[in-house]
């Protein structure tokens, strides 16, 4: 007999696409699976998290979640350094304050399991010294997964083959990895981005367990690769478990409640007329890049809302830690007249725009995404077909297998100098906007809707691994009372 609930401790690094997973993980967990939960997160700044991904969970007031005091790195950091440097060593400066906070909880019973994102590891010795359950939690594919799992494990001089040979990466039960859509630390072997990744990947496989957020019907063969002991499963200490798709929904604005002027706009809008432009919470794009992005939307005819961010040049990833830097109204980066001449056409929105909702709209009828794993889950849930456009992570992996697996993308294919130009921008909109290759796309993503939304129903398979991986958590409990 268990004499409490299994109280789960949660880290999110920063950065949208970590922190929205795991908060809606707690909400599952605390809402379907009966734990006690208390979320943990890592920011650079105190605006992002509080003022646009908290509030959606006022309604749960069980839901335990603490800010860490905001973290500066930046007097630790070399010139320029890789975003997984940065956000590392932001997580490192945060352990002291989460020992000393999940020693000193109260009110709750001593936490029996820690999960972590990719950047939370070093939060795992930790966890151990305190008797807790350590799991891993991978917001993003199986195939993802698979590949990481595999990694910890696979010879070096396969690696160099792959980057030499710029041969696909054949990865055991999994469909194989094209060089061209190859993770950055696989492109050049012995590294410091491949060894800190190959240290990560070692420390993953040693966890208690690896949650993974997607579901079996959307990948079954890697969710079987990486659970099958004859493939990847051999490789980890402990269960895998698909608990997915676990994203943000539309908040529901209060009766007489105002709402949005994007949502406004969008309401006068025919159903499925309008393309969403999202490059993500951390995508930037060069200057020539946007304003070819602007005339191809321009070109296209098609009605848009187009959330921009000034250009950055050389760094796709860089506005990931100024999310809500304040916002630019003057957008004097974008083409001469391209606002007044496609107003009523389409809407631009500086910094940030609500995508839950966006996507939830009925006027909504295509996507123009960087392929982060959260705005592909929101699509799909949505059932929104998609313009795949990776910038940077595993985000070309993502846009392969929308694109050549599951048939819910279109793909832009890079043209001179890395610059898609405005004929294929205004060619991809129109394939998945008017096109009768869009009309498929828009059967399928709607049939995956659906198969989400069984995979996380009460005898669902997302729903059972959830509940297994509770039944983990109780014998622990019971075991250390």
């Amino acid at each position: 007999m268990v004499t409490s609930k299994p109280h789960a401790v949660l880290l999110a690094s920063p950065g949208m696409g970590h922190i929205i997973p795991m908060v809606e993980l707690g909400k599952r967990l605390l809402t379907h699976h009966s734990f006690h939960v208390t979320i943990f997160i890592v920011t650079t700044d105190s605006i992002t998290t509080t003022s646009q991904i908290l509030q959606q969970t006022s309604n749960l007031s069980s839901l335990n979640i603490v800010h860490v005091p905001p973290i500066d790195v930046s007097h630790k950091l070399p010139p320029n350094p890789p975003l997984a440097v940065r956000i590392g060593l932001t997580m490192l400066d945060s352990l002291p304050f989460l020992r000393s906070s999940i020693t000193s909880i109260d009110n709750l019973p001593p936490p029996s399991a820690l999960i972590v994102d990719m950047f939370g590891l070093p939060a795992l010795p930790m966890a151990r010294d305190l008797s807790m359950l350590t799991y891993v939690y991978f917001a993003t594919s199986a195939w993802f997964s698979a590949v990481t799992v595999y990694f910890s494990v696979s010879d070096k001089k396969i690696m160099e083959t792959h980057a030499e040979s710029r041969e696909p990466l054949s990865i055991p039960g999994c469909e194989p990895v094209r060089f061209e859509d190859t993770l950055e630390p696989f492109s050049s072997p012995g590294g410091e981005m491949y060894e800190g990744y190959l240290e990560a990947a070692k420390q993953i496989v040693a966890a208690d367990g690896i949650l993974m957020n997607t579901w079996e019907d959307l990948e079954p063969a890697a969710t079987k690769a990486l659970r099958e002991n004859g493939i990847l499963g051999r490789f980890t200490k402990g269960e895998v478990y698909a608990v997915g798709p676990l994203v943000r929904s539309a908040e529901k604005k209060p009766e007489g409640g105002k709402k949005d002027a994007v949502l406004q706009w969008l309401d006068g809008q025919p159903d499925e007329s309008v393309i969403y432009v999202s490059f993500g919470s951390g995508g930037t794009m060069s200057e020539n890049q946007m304003r070819e992005v602007a005339l191809g939307l321009e070109l296209s005819q098609q009605r848009f809302v187009w959330v921009v961010r000034p250009p950055c040049e050389g760094d796709a990833s860089g506005a990931f830690f100024d999310v809500a830097s304040g916002v630019d109204y003057t957008m004097s980066y974008l083409p001469e007249g391209f606002v007044k001449r496609t107003e009523g056409l389409g809407v631009v929105v500086s910094m940030w725009a609500p995508q839950a909702e966006i996507l939830q709209h009925p006027a909504t009828g295509g996507f123009v995404t960087h392929c982060g794993w959260n705005s592909v889950l929101e699509s799909v849930e949505n059932g929104v077909p998609m313009v795949a456009w990776p910038l940077y992570a595993e985000q070309k992996m993502n846009a392969f297998m929308l694109s050549e697996e599951l048939g819910v993308a279109v793909r832009t294919a890079e043209k001179d100098g890395g610059v898609v130009g405005r004929e294929e921008v205004a060619e991809v909109v129109r394939r998945v906007m008017v096109d009768k290759e869009g009309v498929g796309m828009r059967k399928k993503v709607k049939e995956l809707k659906l198969s989400g939304e069984k995979a996380l129903g009460i005898f669902g398979s997302s729903h059972h691994s959830l509940s297994q991986m509770t039944k983990h958590c109780e014998l622990h409990l019971q075991a250390s009372h």
